[in-house]
């Protein structure tokens, strides 16, 4: 077998003790791998890039397309970019896949039957990362859900559950509130689950559904979620499954994968020999799998389903119950590695034969075109007098093309006309210009309005068009609208 080139960084705390450990039980498990190294973190940081991560290495990665990643310490203060979020989103990395597993009796668990693989979209949503201070008292971030982001990241998870013989997809959204953003990820979700008819789906709301997940993590199998939501609940997922530190992903792109362990870099156990690498053990096993050497995947994974088995633990998961010696990082490597060719007998062995060389269409259907026009604006304004009444009553009276002023609401609460008054009001007023027909208008009437509010002394902080696209509105109402 050719060997597979890929790329490796050692990280830091305990990020180059996993990764020796790991890679001495790749080689064992004889993985053809062409590593090249590169460094990323805290030095890189601290040399003056606020990325953490060379040109260099971004050519490398650009290279080999595969990315084996030991954890990272950011440096604390501001200034300092997220390296993972960098990551996933220069190169395009839009599936994050965290599967959460219990490996009782020889993990303690509340869940003992648990096997759920989260799916989380990785470029979107709130890690977007546009955020703006627009007032003294108000801060926003911008919430951006796509189209085609939702659609390759819900094909993904149906994708991977027919590769890996799941049985079901679910949904989970909070689109009772967020009727545009999470309505089209669950809007998306319905039109591609009639493509799989073979997988059962489902949707959640989030709230309940994380509830669900908490108490009876057996009623799911894959699920999909938008980015925040599964970044939180990956990790919930990982810990009531176990450990946190027993938990590996990977992140997928058209290109690009990297493969990585969920936990932090634990700068506190560094160099002690303490820390578990089964993290990013399993982290390498989907890495091996993903480049088509899933035999060498299987029995890796099966090596170390043998070790949990036979009592062999690191300090964070060792049980006087259960476990039958407590060892070091090296010395859990060297019991794998002593293991290899072996398979479990109470834990359930695993086969990756119906995942050779698979190749997930993930592919976002073209849209046909839309209409488009503009029917209104929100124009955002900064005013400290506090009384909804009196800036409504000054600016009524504004109009431009078939535009007037329909309402103001307060942190997305309507103040005006009709409001009460014990809606608490900060700083910051959103107000709607529109015709109550929604007929359209031009955007000249749009600077016109901004135009006349301004010279009329107030303080805008931005603007939102107002569109119906193929004659129907695309825009929020508003609380208490």
């Amino acid at each position: 077998m050719n060997k597979t080139p890929i790329t490796v960084a050692y990280g830091d705390g305990i990020g180059p003790e996993i990764m020796q450990a790991t890679l001495d039980i790749l080689t064992a498990g004889g993985a053809q791998l062409d590593i090249e190294t590169i460094e990323i973190g805290e030095k890189v940081y601290l040399s003056g890039n606020s990325a953490g991560i060379a040109p260099e290495a971004w050519e490398s990665l650009r290279r080999t397309k595969v990315f084996l990643k030991a954890p990272i310490t950011t440096p604390q203060g501001g200034g300092f970019k997220s390296l993972n979020v960098t990551t996933r989103k220069v190169l395009g990395l839009y599936a994050n896949v965290r599967p959460c597993v219990a490996y009782a009796p020889f993990v303690s668990t509340k869940h003992p039957k648990m096997d759920v693989v989260i799916v989380r979209e990785n470029e979107e949503d709130l890690y977007a990362g546009i955020e703006h201070q627009q007032t003294p008292e108000v801060v926003q971030c911008l919430k951006l859900i796509s189209r085609p982001g939702t659609e390759k990241i819900v094909r993904y998870a149906f994708e991977y559950a027919r590769a890996y013989g799941r049985k079901k997809v679910t949904c989970f959204t909070k689109d009772n509130i967020m009727k545009q953003t999470d309505g089209l990820f669950h809007k998306v979700f319905d039109e591609v689950a009639k493509e799989y008819p073979d997988i059962e789906n489902e949707h959640w709301i989030v709230d309940i559904g994380a509830a669900k997940l908490a108490d009876t993590p057996e009623a799911f199998d894959v699920i999909v979620m938008p980015n925040l939501y599964g970044d939180i609940l990956s990790d919930v997922a990982a810990q009531i499954a176990g450990s946190v530190g027993l938990a590996g992903s990977s992140n997928i792109g058209q290109e690009v994968a990297m493969f990585e362990a969920i936990h932090g870099s634990a700068p506190r156990r560094a160099g002690q020999n303490l820390a578990n690498p089964s993290g990013l053990l399993l982290g390498s096993i989907m890495m091996l799998v993903h480049i088509g050497q899933s035999e060498v995947a299987e029995r890796v994974h099966n090596a170390w389903l043998k070790t949990l088995e036979d009592g062999i633990h690191t300090y964070d998961i060792y049980d006087e119950a259960v476990s039958t010696e407590k060892v070091g990082t090296k010395e859990f490597a060297q019991a794998v590695i002593a293991r290899m060719g072996q398979k479990p007998s109470t834990l359930t062995p695993v086969s990756y034969a119906q995942a050779k060389d698979v190749n997930f269409n993930t592919t976002p259907t073209p849209q046909a075109p839309v209409k488009i026009d503009t029917v209104g604006v929100d124009i955002f304004l900064r005013c400290d007098d506090r009384d909804p009444n009196k800036l409504g009553e000054a600016l009524k009276d504004y109009t431009a093309g078939n535009m007037h002023l329909s309402m103001i609401t307060n942190r997305g609460v309507k103040v005006w006309p009709n409001g009460f008054a014990e809606t608490f009001c900060t700083d910051h007023w959103r107000c709607r210009f529109k015709s109550d027909d929604l007929a359209p208008s031009t955007y000249q009437d749009i600077i016109q309005l901004q135009q006349a509010v301004t010279e009329a002394g107030y303080e805008i902080i931005k603007t939102e068009n107002l569109c119906t696209f193929d004659g129907q509105p695309v825009f929020s109402a508003g609380q208490g609208a």
